[in-house]
């Protein structure tokens, strides 16, 4: 039997991609989302994959108790997990005196608390059986500032800096953690996206539309970390590189090339 993996946000995009490659790659394979329409459409591609066990469940990341009570069926089936993946995440965009707390609330709830809960949840269990990994996704935007996106950002760089502490953590107890970093790349994110900008909606978009990666392209750079675990998963080449710069460069050399960077990319910025 192959490796048990457990995907948040795996009725669509990202999560799906991954499911189906490990699927093909004869693991077990759960999956949650809050869709169920979505959620029952993976598991029918995944049971048409081949799937050793598939196996969704309708899940809310805003909810400790649901997250508990689908670590325990998995227990109960598998008798244990390998990988949990916490992939599920909203987009919000807006200048930071425009966009309502009750966004905040909303996009740290599930983007930052929805990793802490996925991570609290399974820990105990992959002490108790004394292996795991924990594959968390953030983003470049945690990495690297952008104008309009603070909320985002903020809540990426939260799920980057849990990973860190959470490696420092378990480290020594044989439990794993990496963190994915991708820029854009087309997903269904977009439907999620609640903005405070006229026209940024479409700008997002057309940067979806540009990536040079697809989410099935995304999906292998995670698959490549469950077999060979590391740390650090930057999928996207030019953003991996700034983000090199960034600490390399003085500051203010550093601003003026992202300022040039966002006006080349995004037509309502440029000068």
């Amino acid at each position: 039997m192959g490796k048990r993996i457990f995907i948040t946000g795996g009725g669509s995009g990202l999560g799906r991609a991954l499911a189906l490659q490990c699927a093909e790659a004869g693991f077990q394979v759960a999956v949650c989302d809050l869709n169920e329409e979505r959620g029952e459409e993976t598991l029918a591609e995944l049971r048409a994959q081949g799937a050793a066990d598939a196996f969704f469940a309708k899940a809310d990341v805003r909810s400790e108790e649901e997250l508990s009570e689908t670590c325990a069926l998995l227990t109960n089936r598998w008798g244990g997990v390998d990988i949990v993946v916490n992939n599920a995440g909203v987009a919000q965009a807006g200048k930071i005196h425009q966009v309502p707390m009750e966004d905040w609330d909303w996009v740290v709830d599930i983007n930052l608390l929805g990793v802490v809960r996925g991570c609290k949840v399974f820990t105990p269990l992959f002490l108790k059986q004394g292996h795991g990994h924990f594959i968390n996704v953030a983003s470049m935007a945690g990495l690297l500032e952008g104008p309009e996106m603070a909320a985002y950002s903020v809540t990426k760089a939260g799920v980057v800096k849990l990973s860190e502490v959470l490696e420092l953590e378990l480290s020594s107890q044989n439990v794993n953690v990496s963190v994915v970093c991708p820029a854009f790349f087309p997903t269904n994110l977009g439907e999620s996206l609640r903005s405070t900008t006229p026209g940024l909606e479409q700008s997002i978009k057309r940067a979806f539309a540009r990536s040079p990666l697809t989410c099935e392209d995304v999906a292998r750079w995670i698959f490549e970390v469950i077999e060979r675990p590391r740390f650090w998963v930057l999928p996207h080449r030019r953003e991996r590189y700034l983000w090199w710069l960034k600490s390399l460069l003085p500051q203010t050399l550093y601003k003026r090339l992202l300022i040039w960077l966002i006006r080349k990319t995004d037509p309502r910025r440029k000068a």
